[in-house]
């Protein structure tokens, strides 16, 4: 039987979030209104850390500055923020972890509400061919056209990565239930919906509020930063 590995992304392989830092990392290209946009940036990255984010309210003030701008324009952008902010903090030890996982021939994929535009070229570095992330919305649905700045689908986000991954899992003709042992790496109290529908929840790097709940039911603590 398969074993499954989700793995969230910001917090959990990475130790930051890329959602906010690429926002801060567009504020230092001066693609969007500095202080402004900063503010802002900071105001949701704090509502979702007290599991208070307005998901939509958030999406619209992300997505926003993709549709600006050519997809030519923003992979230029992408690759220099890989350069500048994700390769040097790409951790051994959470390398480590997905190459475990793959080495015992799990079946991995990165479950994040950050949206796969900033997100795949990351899971890719990673080695990680499956990604559930936020989808943009682009012309017509085309992944070679530009970005409305609107969400395609559900928010990978809280309750909507339960049913993310079940689609995604059905894309491949598979089932949850069909998993020998089913495995899901996350930092946030916010990936509580999915913790508990796998069989094996593992609180990683946890905010204060998923280690008093991790602890609180016995579920293992995994510290790769320490």
């Amino acid at each position: 039987m398969t074993q499954l590995a989700l793995f969230d992304l910001d917090h959990t392989l990475l130790p930051f979030d890329s959602d906010y830092e690429w926002g801060q990392f567009l504020v230092r290209q001066g693609v969007v209104d500095g202080s402004d946009y900063a503010q802002k940036n900071d105001q949701f990255y704090a509502d979702y850390k007290a599991g208070k984010l307005d998901i939509d309210a958030f999406l619209r003030f992300a997505l926003k500055p993709l549709s600006e701008h050519p997809r030519a324009t923003l992979k230029e952008w992408h690759d220099a923020f890989m350069a500048e902010v994700i390769v040097g903090k790409l951790h051994p030890a959470a390398i480590a972890l997905v190459k475990r996982h793959q080495d015992a021939g799990d079946l991995c994929c990165v479950v994040t509400a950050t949206n796969s535009f900033v997100t795949r070229p990351i899971v890719h570095a990673f080695g990680i061919n499956h990604l559930v992330a936020t989808e943009p919305a682009t012309l017509n649905n085309d992944d070679l056209l530009d970005f409305t700045g609107h969400v395609r689908g559900i928010p990978s986000f809280r309750e909507g990565k339960i049913q993310r991954v079940h689609d995604w899992l059905q894309s491949l003709g598979l089932t949850l239930a069909q998993m020998e042992k089913s495995y899901f790496y996350s930092d946030s109290l916010n990936d509580l919906p999915l913790l508990e529908q796998v069989s094996h929840p593992i609180a990683t790097n946890p905010d204060p509020r998923l280690r008093a709940e991790a602890e609180k039911r016995a579920w293992p603590i995994l510290e790769l930063f320490a």
